[in-house]
């Protein structure tokens, strides 16, 4: 019963956190939104026991992603956030609803036809030992991880020189 308290606790602010992040003009405010999704994340991993993917999802993405777009915003010159504003327009609310609805019907026609919520009550509570996680994360074989997370780290890496050299960026006004 207390595993599902939390679980409803960490839901409301995974959605609360994601839905301000989004609908918020400051983009300050919008990366701590964030950080609060991604450790709302992590506590779910840790609810379910997973404690080796709430730790990496604590120290990757809250600690490194989180504190990379920080930096970025940070390096970005002020005076183009200044008078960045966006106005709500209602042809573009609508589009995204359209859009969200989509999307939504897409999702739950998968789940349907996939049969996703029987076959997932009816499987039997099987523990993955660690070793098995542990070879997937940096094995090289097909349905294994390290090739994925060797180009992302490349691509920011590329990210981050980019965010570097618009910072430098004399402005010529």
């Amino acid at each position: 019963m207390a595993n599902i308290v939390i679980f409803c606790i960490l839901a409301v602010v995974i959605l609360g956190s994601a839905i301000m992040s989004v609908m918020t003009t400051r983009i300050m405010r919008a990366a701590t939104f964030l950080l609060f999704v991604l450790f709302a994340i992590a506590g779910i991993y840790i609810l379910l026991d997973y404690t080796f993917l709430g730790a990496a999802q604590i120290s990757i993405y809250a600690g490194g992603i989180t504190m990379m777009y920080i930096f970025a915003i940070n390096l970005v010159s002020k005076n183009i956030l200044q008078g960045l504003v966006e106005r709500f327009k209602g042809t573009r609310v609508f589009q995204g609803a359209l859009i969200s609805l989509v999307g939504l019907g897409t999702v739950v026609m998968v789940f349907v036809k996939s049969q996703f919520i029987t076959r997932f009550t009816t499987v039997e509570d099987v523990e993955v030992p660690m070793g098995q996680i542990g070879a997937a994360l940096v094995g090289s074989d097909k349905y294994q991880y390290v090739l994925p997370f060797e180009l992302i780290s490349v691509f920011l890496l590329a990210c981050i020189i980019g965010g570097i050299m618009i910072a430098r960026k004399e402005d010529k006004k």
